[in-house]
C-alpha cells in the first residue's frame, strides 16, 4: 500500500489564516518536507500544534537529492506533507519536482488548499480578474528580464508577478519600458500583515515610487495589453509577414497567430491572407 504526498498552503502574513486542515495534517503526518524547519517550527508553536512525524527539510538546494528519499518514503505508505514558507508548494517554491517524480510512479498527490499571494494580489488590484497569467519571477540579468517581458509585451491577460525588493524598482523600470509607462499596475506588498500596502497607478510612477525604496514580500500585478488598432495592411502584406516568421523557424499555424495577435486581426484573416498568396 503506497502512501499520499499533500501539499499544504500555508498562511503568507497572519496566522490566522491558516485552515483548520493544515493543522490536522500538521500533527498526523508521518513525515513533514519542509522549505525552512526554523519557520516550519515557529509556525506550528504559533498554531499550537506539535508534530509526530518526522520533519526534513526541502529547499532548492536539497531538493534533487531529497526527492528519491522522499518518493521511497511515499511508496513505503508514508503520508508525507509538503509545506514552504508561505503559499502553495511548487508556486515559485520547492515541490514540482516532488510532485512529478510521485506520480510517475504512481502516488495519488492531494492538497489542502491555503492563501496565496498571487489570488491575493489579483483580487486586491483593482484590474481584470477574469482571466490572468502569472509570471513568477523576472530573470536577473538585464538583458534575459528585457527579453522575457518584450515575450509578454502584447498578453492581453492580467499578469501577476512576484519580486524581490531589492529589485523592483529596476523591474518596475523594465516593465514600463517593454508595456508603455501609461500601462496600469499594482504593487502589492507585505499581504495580510501588518503593514499591508497596494500602491495602484501607471508603471512610469510606480517606477519612480519605487525608487525610494521598498521592503517586504511583492507581488506585481500588471494589466494586460489593450486590443491593437485594426490592421491597415494588404493581404499580400500579411502574408509575407508570416513567410518572414516561417524564414526564421516557426510552423506556419504559430505564425499566423502570431502576425494576427500582433496586428489585433482575427486569425481567419491571417489565414485566408496566406491562402491567397499560395494560390497566386
Amino acid at each position: 500500500m503506497t502512501g499520499v504526498l499533500v501539499l499544504a498552503g500555508t498562511p503568507i502574513g497572519d496566522v490566522s489564516d491558516a485552515p483548520p486542515r493544515l493543522l490536522t495534517e500538521l500533527t498526523s503526518a508521518d513525515v513533514i518536507a519542509a522549505e525552512d524547519t526554523r519557520r516550519l517550527r515557529r509556525l506550528t508553536q504559533a498554531l499550537g500544534v506539535t508534530p509526530t512525524g518526522r520533519v526534513l527539510s526541502y529547499f532548492e538546494g536539497n531538493e534533487v537529492a531529497r526527492t528519491p528519499e522522499l518518493v521511497e518514503a511515499l511508496q513505503g505508505g508514508a503520508r508525507v506533507l509538503l509545506v514552504t514558507d508561505a503559499g502553495m508548494p511548487s508556486v515559485s517554491d520547492p515541490g514540482y519536482r516532488l510532485v512529478d517524480a510521485a506520480v510517475a510512479v504512481g502516488i495519488k498527490v492531494t492538497a489542502v488548499p491555503g492563501p496565496s499571494a498571487v489570488l491575493t494580489a489579483l483580487a486586491l488590484s483593482g484590474l481584470p480578474v477574469d482571466r490572468f497569467t502569472f509570471e513568477g519571477f523576472l530573470p536577473r540579468k538585464t538583458g534575459d528580464r528585457a527579453r522575457q517581458l518584450a515575450e509578454v509585451a502584447t498578453e492581453p491577460r492580467t499578469m501577476v508577478f512576484f519580486e524581490a525588493p531589492h529589485r523592483i524598482a529596476e523591474s518596475l523600470t523594465a516593465m514600463a519600458e517593454a508595456f508603455g509607462a501609461d500601462r496600469p499596475a499594482a504593487v502589492c506588498r507585505e499581504l495580510t500583515k501588518t503593514y499591508e500596502e497596494v500602491k495602484r497607478g501607471p508603471l512610469g510612477e510606480l517606477a519612480t515610487w519605487a525608487a525610494e525604496g521598498v521592503r517586504g514580500e511583492i507581488t506585481v500585478v500588471v494589466a494586460g495589453a489593450p486590443p491593437a488598432a485594426p490592421s491597415s495592411l494588404t493581404p499580400e502584406e500579411l502574408a509575407r509577414r508570416v513567410a518572414a516568421r516561417e524564414e526564421a523557424g516557426e510552423h506556419r499555424k504559430e505564425a499566423i497567430a502570431a502576425v494576427a495577435i500582433e496586428l489585433g486581426l482575427p486569425k481567419r484573416e491571417v489565414f485566408d491572407a496566406v491562402v491567397a498568396a499560395k494560390i497566386k
